[in-house]
């Protein structure tokens, strides 16, 4: 007596399985040429850049090996470097060596100043010759301070 099937079972596969040749390609038959590529995309008249001359390079994208033209921005194309007069104003303001090193700071630092802003961009540290020309008239100050009451002893004691 055989059993009847039962719905629920699977279907047994088949017992060769089917070739690639059975599915036709989505490029045709095997040797032919590809489709071409689809046409770019339709853009109307008047709208997006006008075609670039023969012959243009859009900047940035020169021969390699070659830096950007014309006039550098500071910290393009070279490097600043600090103004060692400012330096030394700056140390020699804040050092004072009996002010002496208070008018060097204010010379050091009017020189300083000078000489950056003749630099167009190529020395920096007109911040540090500030700071030394500060502290320079401070000095200045203390030292004129300084001499009047050493003067106002001198005349209080004499009599």
């Amino acid at each position: 007596m055989t059993v009847p099937p039962d719905d629920t079972t699977p279907p047994s596969p088949p017992a060769v399985p089917p070739s690639l040749e059975q599915f036709p390609s989505p490029w045709g038959p095997k040797g032919a040429t590809p489709p071409p590529p689809p046409p770019p995309p339709w853009v109307p008249p008047g709208y997006g850049p006008p075609p670039a001359p023969p012959g243009y390079v859009p900047p940035g994208f020169g021969p390699p090996g070659y830096g950007p033209q014309g006039y550098a921005q500071p910290g393009y194309g070279y490097q600043t470097s600090t103004n060692g007069l400012a330096v030394a104003s700056l140390i020699l303001g804040i050092l004072w060596l009996y002010w002496v090193g208070s008018i060097l700071a204010l010379v050091f630092g009017y020189i300083a100043k000078r000489q950056i802003a003749a630099s167009q961009g190529r020395e920096s540290g007109s911040g540090m010759a500030t700071a030394g020309i500060v502290l320079g008239w401070i000095g200045a100050a203390t030292l004129v301070l300084v001499i009047a009451a050493a003067f106002v002893a001198a005349v209080s004691n004499s009599n």
